[in-house]
């Protein structure tokens, strides 16, 4: 469902009504309840929240804070408990034991080997390890927490990529509303100048040419608002998908491309960079996958250090279960790398490898964002000329039409200068329409370079 809010204020033409203060979007929610009205802005954060591919980057954040604690447990201590019962039966000769049997006496056991049993067991015990120093796993859980940052970041950049393709939509759909307006505006003339060439011809002042360019002028004119029609609903249609609506979920607009009045402030070009670097979330994310890369480069030269660990395991054991005896083992264990194939070498190759390729790309990461913003400054500039340019070419073809039209309702000529003059003011519309939207989608790329869409109007 979609409501236009009209305001009560005369506006002299179809770009005027089109290009007002700030358009709203208000939605009903799975409740019933009407929520606030939706501005550019909101439509941004709603898109930035609601999105699938936000939604997909939290996941993935949420996994590398899981891959940290996992690593973080390797300096926990680790206790097990094991209950065992079972039967075996032995093979004397091989318990190493060689056991004489005394004088005229013969030996316990065949000395050649004999079967025993089966005997069984109950063994009931409890192991506990811990990691005293282990500096690989140390910097290996350093660089989990710094991928983890890196994830984090993402997710954020995920967002405001998100949010801009709302912002985006929620353009296109105000775009299409006011070229509606503006093909309503050209119905309206074509109606006019029709009438006009019907009651020239009824009075016997005007030619029956004239009436036919009139109605061929205003099927034209019809035609492409049924068009314009169709994208403004292709258009909401794609506005529901990135804010995540349902399909009736109804949406009022008011109006909405319109320049706030004022000057804007210079922008200090190279100020806006230094803070887009520090608050772009993809430039963060790949300067914490270079952290962590190279954490992890570190992490692998390291596994050529000894580590040390304590161990205990204490239980009890025995045939039956009112006669068990307790046995316990303890100590401090050193592992030290003498070879391993080769496999340390290659794995400090393969890390070396990707730290420099992160570093890599965050190096390109700061040029793009560079490159963005001094981009999204001059778009802005350029917008606003285009403008002011279109505004004025606007008022020129507006007065061709008058001019041309106090000529026809006069008789001085017929209507194909006026047909002529309502198509040049037709594109005329057109052209305001949009250099506004343009100046609107650069005012969002720039946000979405500094990393602030969640900050726009």
């Amino acid at each position: 469902m979609l409501t236009r809010i009209h305001s009560s204020a005369f506006r002299r033409s179809a770009i005027a009504v089109a290009a007002s203060a700030g358009v709203l979007l208000t939605w009903t929610d799975l409740h019933g309840q009407t929520a606030t009205p939706l501005t550019l802005g909101g439509a941004a954060r709603m898109a930035a929240e609601r999105s699938a591919a936000t939604t997909a980057a939290k996941e993935r954040s949420a996994q590398a804070s899981a891959r940290v604690l996992q690593r973080r447990s390797e300096f926990l201590p680790s206790l097990t408990s094991t209950t065992q019962f079972g039967t075996r039966s032995y093979n004397t000769a091989t318990m190493g034991l060689e056991i004489p049997g005394t004088p005229g006496s013969p030996a316990p056991y065949d000395p050649d080997g004999e079967v025993v049993g089966p005997v069984r067991n109950f063994d009931m015990r409890t192991q506990i390890t811990q990691r005293l120093v282990d500096i690989p796993a140390m910097r290996r859980w350093r660089a989990s927490a710094t991928e983890a940052d890196a994830a984090l970041h993402s997710a954020t950049a995920a967002a405001e990529t998100a949010a801009q393709r709302g912002a985006i939509a929620y353009l296109n759909v105000l775009r299409a509303e006011a070229r509606i307006e503006a093909r309503s505006a050209d119905s309206a003339l074509a109606a006019e100048l029709l009438d006009i060439a019907r009651q020239q011809l009824t009075a016997g002042v005007g030619i029956s040419l004239d009436v036919t360019r009139a109605e061929s002028q205003l099927a034209d004119a019809r035609a492409r608002l049924i068009a314009t029609r169709g994208d403004r609903d292709r258009n909401l249609l794609q506005l529901r998908r990135e804010l995540a609506l349902a399909s009736d979920a109804p949406l009022a607009i008011a109006d909405s491309l319109e320049i706030a009045a004022g000057s804007e402030p210079a922008i200090d070009e190279e100020e806006t960079v230094r803070l887009a670097l520090e608050r772009r979330a993809d430039f963060r994310a790949a300067v914490a996958e270079s952290q962590g890369a190279r954490g992890y480069a570190r992490a692998a030269s390291a596994e050529r250090l000894p580590t040390l660990s304590v161990y205990g395991d204490h239980g009890t054991n025995g045939k039956e279960t009112n006669n068990m005896l307790r046995t316990y083992s303890y100590g401090v264990q050193m592992s030290i790398p003498v070879f391993d194939g080769m496999r340390t070498s290659s794995r400090v190759s393969e890390q070396r490898a990707r730290q420099r390729e992160a570093e890599a790309n965050a190096q390109d990461m700061r040029r793009e964002v560079e490159t963005d913003v001094r981009s999204a400054i001059v778009s802005v500039a350029s917008a606003r000329e285009e403008v002011a340019a279109a505004r004025a070419r606007l008022v020129l073809a507006e007065q061709e039409v008058h001019q041309a039209r106090e000529r026809f309702k006069n008789g001085v000529s017929n209507n194909a200068d006026v047909i002529t003059a309502s198509i040049s003011l037709n594109g005329a519309r057109d052209l305001v329409i949009d250099a506004l939207t343009s100046y609107q989608l650069a005012k969002v790329e720039l946000a979405k370079a500094q990393g602030a869409m969640a900050s726009l109007q």
